[in-house]
């Protein structure tokens, strides 16, 4: 009998450690979930960019797995000038799926380090991450079938089927502007473009980028149409930045310098030309850094 005490006391001894084992290691998974830093990622030789894989011009993965379009040219432009003016080896790239519903939270779960996905700088997502930019200034249209008489917001009513991506900003906008009409959320933009092909919608809202790299992939059966308000100015202005996560100024101010240089050297025009040719103007340059639109 003498020795159970003992026999319980080592027991006790062996629950602790292997207690104080998977405390370890609980934490260590928590720590995976922590915002990742893109200037640590660029110095360390890797780092993760969110772009779209299913968006034509602006960013696509094609069947041999590379990943083209204005969006992913940009990541790489700025990855590359924070490396060379830190004096730092180009790094690996890695480039995840962004799902327009899914991007905030794919930044502060740490999934990525930075976002490049047609992502508008909006006062909500501005409450959960941090945007470098903008770096483009486009406007919400609408694409529809060749011969088909929608011409604006005002040929829209009850019985206009509009798809659009749950949680983008243009369905937002177009429930808010329109709760007549039949908005349909689908997962991608490639899906609503499929839908309107073959007449299950009649129209598709999102930027006017977008739009014009879907039309290329239906040659003189589809267009893009630009909606205005009774002044003739655009409904709305959609500024795209890259999304960060939050407590990272260092980062934000070299973001915006790269983007500045990618402007003044001339590389965005080739950019816009050698992703979308002659389907969307470069534009002026926009005042990045500048996110007092946010208050308006």
């Amino acid at each position: 009998m003498a020795s159970r005490p003992h026999h319980t006391s080592w027991w006790r001894k062996l629950i602790a450690a292997v207690c104080a084992v998977v405390s370890v290691t609980a934490l260590a998974a928590c720590g995976t979930n922590e915002p990742r830093s893109v200037l640590e990622s660029i110095k360390n030789g890797e780092i993760i960019l969110g772009t779209k894989f299913d968006q034509p011009g602006l960013g696509v993965r094609t069947p041999s797995k590379h990943f083209e379009g204005v969006d992913t040219d940009v990541a790489r432009y700025v990855v590359s000038y924070i490396a060379k003016k830190n004096g730092w080896a180009e790094p690996k790239l890695k480039w995840r799926e962004t799902p327009s519903a899914q991007r905030e939270t794919l930044i502060n779960n740490g999934e990525v380090d930075m976002i490049t996905a047609t992502y508008s700088i909006s006062a909500s997502r501005y409450r959960s991450v941090d945007f470098a930019g903008p770096y483009l200034v486009t406007h919400q249209a609408i694409l529809v079938r060749k011969n088909d008489p929608i011409g604006g917001l005002q040929d829209m009513n009850a019985d206009t089927k509009v798809c659009s991506v749950t949680g983008s900003t243009p369905a937002q906008k177009i429930k808010k502007a329109l709760p007549e009409v039949q908005l349909q959320e689908f997962d991608t933009y490639s899906a609503c473009v499929e839908a309107l092909s073959r007449g299950k919608v009649d129209a598709l809202s999102t930027d006017a980028t977008i739009l014009a790299g879907f039309a290329q992939q239906y040659p003189g059966t589809m267009k893009v149409v630009e909606l205005k308000k009774p002044d003739g100015s655009y409904w709305t202005n959609e500024n795209y930045g890259i999304g960060l996560a939050k407590g990272q100024p260092e980062a934000v101010k070299q973001i915006n310098e790269a983007l500045n240089d990618m402007y003044d050297s001339g590389a965005y025009v080739e950019i816009i030309k050698r992703n979308l040719a002659n389907d969307i103007a470069p534009g002026q340059k926009p005042k990045i850094g500048d996110l007092s639109f946010l208050n308006n």
